[in-house]
C-alpha cells in the first residue's frame, strides 16, 4: 500500500485512535461509526475518515469500523506487531522511570539495558534490566540488536552520544534531553520529547482559563 506524502500531523493522531480502540475494545464494544468515533476523541468524522483513507480506509457504508480489525490495523501500521530493541543512555530518575514502565513492553517495546557514567549506579539493575558503564556501549551494540536509542541525559552530552549512536548503527533515536537534535545522517530518525513545553501549554491554557472566567 502507498504511503509516501502522509502527512506528520495524521501520523500523530493514529497513536490517540490505536488508544481509543483499545478502550473500546476492553468496553466489549465491536463496532463504532466514524461520527461516534468523532465524538469520543474531539475530530471530527470527516477527519478520521480521511486519516484512515491514507492507508485504506478500512470501513464499511452503513456499518462503520469493526473495532478489533481496526485496531489491530492500525497497530501494524504503527509496527506494534513486531518487537523493538529499545536501549537508555542516562540511567537517572528519568530513565529509571521508563524502564519502570511497563505498558512499553505490552506495546512491544523492550528495553534492554540502561548506560550511565555513575560508578554509584553501574551494576545496578531495573526491574531486572542491567544499568551498564557508557564506555561499553560500542560493544553492547555491536553484540546486540538496538532498535531504538532513548536519550535521557544532560543536553550538552547529547548531541556527542547521538552522533555516536548513528555512527554504530542505531537509526532511531527518542531524545528526552532538553535540546532539539539535528543529525546530518538522514538515515537516522529522531525524535525530540520535551516534556517541560507540555508543561508550559498547560501553564498557559490554565492562566487564559482563569482569566476569562475572572471577566
Amino acid at each position: 500500500m502507498e504511503e509516501k506524502g502522509i502527512s506528520q500531523a495524521v501520523i500523530r493522531r493514529m497513536p490517540r485512535y490505536y488508544r481509543y480502540l483499545g478502550d473500546l475494545l476492553d468496553a466489549g464494544v465491536e463496532r463504532i461509526s466514524s461520527n461516534d468515533l468523532s465524538s469520543r476523541m474531539n475530530v471530527t468524522a470527516s477527519q478520521i475518515r480521511q486519516d484512515l483513507n491514507n492507508f485504506g480506509g478500512f470501513g464499511q457504508q452503513g456499518y462503520g469500523y469493526n473495532v478489533k480489525y481496526l485496531y489491530e490495523e492500525i497497530g501494524k501500521i504503527l509496527g506494534l506487531n513486531t518487537t523493538h530493541d529499545v536501549i537508555i543512555i542516562g540511567a537517572g530518575h528519568l530513565g529509571q522511570a521508563l524502564a519502570n514502565y511497563v505498558k512499553f513492553e505490552k506495546l512491544g517495546f523492550m528495553i534492554r539495558a540502561l548506560f550511565d557514567v555513575d560508578p554509584e549506579l553501574i551494576g545496578q539493575n531495573v526491574r531486572g534490566i542491567p544499568i551498564l558503564p557508557l564506555s561499553e556501549l560500542p560493544d553492547y551494540v555491536k553484540n546486540h540488536p538496538v532498535d531504538i536509542a532513548t536519550l535521557t541525559m544532560p543536553k550538552s552530552e547529547a548531541a556527542a552520544i547521538a552522533d555516536e549512536l548513528a555512527g554504530l548503527g542505531v537509526h532511531a533515536i527518542w531524545n528526552f534531553a532538553h535540546v532539539d537534535l539535528e543529525l546530518l545522517d538522514a538515515d537516522v530518525i529522531v525524535e525530540n520529547v520535551h516534556l517541560s513545553d507540555s508543561l508550559m501549554q498547560l501553564s498557559y491554557n490554565t492562566v487564559k482559563h482563569t482569566k476569562e472566567k475572572e471577566g
